[in-house]
Order: structure tokens, then sequence, then C-alpha cells
């Protein structure tokens, strides 16, 4: 039997690379000659440099980059055969970087994030996967083109600062000076949401509360946001107010469409596509895959669902394995799920579930390559 293990990390307890590799060691428990092929998947957010170049092969790259609070930090992207490179933006300008007690999106900058991009161009890249997914930051990406060559300044000419709140002042921009190597660049950017930059639905006002922003600083940087575009729309002919996505990561989503040419993609299926995983289903029996929490959110285009969506035309059956099972998991059933294992075999403590975590992903495995047994004997003649 030949198996595709192709989860999404367990967040907060595994990375995909490790979900597949304990899955893998469940199966072998009852099938030491089973053949696997380890494929960890992301969505565009943190860990996917770390699932990337562990399933299409690559190499890291570690450089020195300004953090979303304007410190230097070590960030990392990975390289690609083909002169490809994987950046996440949270490496550098993600929430996670930020104590809860100093978020700010008001003064977080996506200049480690422009910065990161530069050094895959010195690198000598020409396509660039970036996912935009955890972003602490709510500028447009202005940091990020500042970082690579654009200037946006005041109306009394001079350069602004860091930070959403800077956009407010916004009067003068000029690309000009923008590294020539991104024309040449093609740029995917991995994004799940379909915001667009300003109002109800717009980055500040669905987002912004989780990176720290209070009412009065929604209003302050929809605002910022608004003029953002304003200007771009003047200096470049470019309008991105209303364009699904550009809203996503702060803006990021507009200013890298904007100012690198970026093209927003699905982020399961930007993963899938730069590791070829239907080359990787030939001769395949079953794929599993799975995520952290498995519900109805799910079945709109998380790894799971985006796993079984490519799988599905080859009749080749997919399991997927979740830590927790919630409210309209079921939805999956029609989108190509057939199964659906939970890791978790005893009621206990969520502290503790996550603490053995490693540990159940075995276990679920073992269950998984069990049940499979049984179906096949099922099938097979009787004395």
């Amino acid at each position: 039997m030949k198996i595709v293990i192709a989860p999404d990390s367990f967040k907060g307890t595994n990375s995909a690379l490790n979900v597949a590799l304990a899955l893998e060691r469940g199966i072998r428990r009852v099938a030491a000659d089973t053949e696997t092929v380890i494929v960890p998947i992301a969505d565009g957010g943190e860990g996917t440099v770390e699932a990337v170049v562990a399933a299409a092969g690559g190499d890291y790259r570690d450089v020195e980059v300004t953090g979303p609070l304007g410190e230097r930090r070590k960030a990392r992207f990975g390289i690609l055969s083909g002169g490809r490179a994987v950046i996440e933006m949270a490496a550098a300008s993600g929430l996670p970087l930020v104590p809860e007690d100093r978020r700010n999106p008001l003064i977080t900058t996506t200049y480690g994030t422009g910065e990161l991009i530069k050094a895959a161009l010195d690198a000598g890249c020409r396509e660039l996967l970036i996912g935009i997914g955890g972003s602490a930051t709510n500028d447009g990406g202005m940091g990020m083109a500042q970082a690579l060559g654009a200037s946006f300044r005041d109306a009394s000419g001079r350069e602004l600062g860091f930070g959403g709140g800077e956009l407010e002042r916004l009067a003068e921009l000029d690309a000009s000076g923008l590294d020539p190597r991104l024309a040449r660049t093609r740029v995917v950017v991995a994004c799940d949401v379909d915001n667009p930059l300003c109002g109800e639905r717009g980055a500040s006002a669905i987002y912004g509360p989780q990176k720290g922003a209070t009412p009065e600083m929604i209003a302050r940087l929809d605002s910022g946001l608004r003029r953002f575009a304003e200007v771009i729309r003047k200096k470049l002919n470019k309008d991105v107010l209303d364009v699904p996505g550009s809203g996503a990561a702060g803006g990021l989503g507009a200013g890298l469409m904007v100012f690198a040419g970026g093209r927003p993609t699905a982020g399961i299926d930007a993963i899938l596509d730069i590791v070829r995983f239907e080359d990787l289903l030939s001769g395949v029996d079953l794929v599993i895959t799975g995520e952290g929490k498995l519900d109805a959110q799910t079945a709109y285009g998380k790894v799971p669902v985006g796993v079984a969506r490519r799988v599905r035309p080859r009749g080749i059956p997919v399991i997927a394995v979740a830590g927790d099972i919630g409210k309209g998991a079921s939805a999956v059933y029609d989108m190509g799920i057939r199964a659906v294992v939970s890791t978790v075999d005893r009621a206990m403590p969520l502290a503790e579930a996550l603490a053995e975590s490693t540990r159940a992903l075995e276990d679920a495995g073992e269950r998984v390559m069990r049940l499979l047994q049984v179906g096949m004997d099922i099938g097979r003649p009787r004395r």
C-alpha cells in the first residue's frame, strides 16, 4: 500500500512535518512495509516556509531584518530549485513577534517583509511565493515598499515613519526607486481572504482588533488606508480600494499587488502548485490529511479540503485526522473527505491534550491503519 501523508500543522503543538512523521510512525506500527510519501502542507501563514522546503526540497536562508516594532531580528526564508523562493511575512512582521501588551497596528511595520523579499532577489530568485497570513501590521505594505525603494512623504516632503498611523499624513508617493528586479520577478501571494482594503469588511475593521486596535484606532487606520489607496490611484493610476484580497495582512495584499506585481492566489492552491502535488499521487492508494481543529470553517479552503479537492478527480480516498472535531465538520464529506479520525482517545483537559499531541497523532495513525485492514478483510472471500 502507498499512502501520501499531507497534513497542515497542529498549531501550538506540532509543525506540519512533525504531524506527518508522527502519523507515519503510527501507521508503521501496524504495517511496517507501507510505502509513505511525506508532504507537509501550509496555507500561507506561519509554518509555510518549513512545509514547502520539506515537501519540495530546498535550503533555508537566515537574514537579519526589521521586526514589526522596528527591532532587529533574525528571519528565515526558503530557496527552492529553479530560482524560486518561499517567504512568509509572519517571519518578519508576524503577530506572534509582538508581546500582547505591545500590540499596536498604528506603529507596526512590514519593512522586514520587504527586506526578506530583497534578500530573495539578492539570492538570484525570480519567482517568489509569499505567504501573508498572521500579520501584526496594518500599514498597507508601505514598510515593505520602502524597504524595496519606494518613497512615501508627507506634505512637507518628509519620509513617513513606520506603522499604519503614518498613512493619514501621506501626500506624495514616488515609486521610481523601486528595485528594478521586481519587474522581472513573478510574485505569487498566498492569500486566503477576499476582504477589500477599507470599510466594514476592510483590513482595519475585521483584523485590527486581534492586532491590538481599539475602535478609535480602527477609525484612524481605515482612514489611513483609504488615503493610501487614493494616493496610489492618483500617482500610479492603480485602483486597489475594492480589489478582493487587498485588505489581507493589514493591506499588505494591496501593497504587493501595486509595488511587486503580486498575483493573489488561494494559499492552499499556491502551496500545492509549488510542491507539484498531483505528481506525487501516482500509484497512491490513500491520502491522509488533517489539521488541529476540523469544523465548518474547514470547508472554506483550508488545507484538508484543499488537498481533497486535488485528489478527488483521481478517485483516491482521503481521510482527515484532527485534534478537535467541531461543529459543522460533516460538511467536509461533500468535498472529497471520506472519513475523519480524532487524535483524542479519552476525556482529558486541553492542556494535557496539547502536551500529548505527538503521542496522540501516532496512535491516530495506528487506528487509521487498523481500520483500513478491517475494510480489506471485509472484502476478502470467506472459507
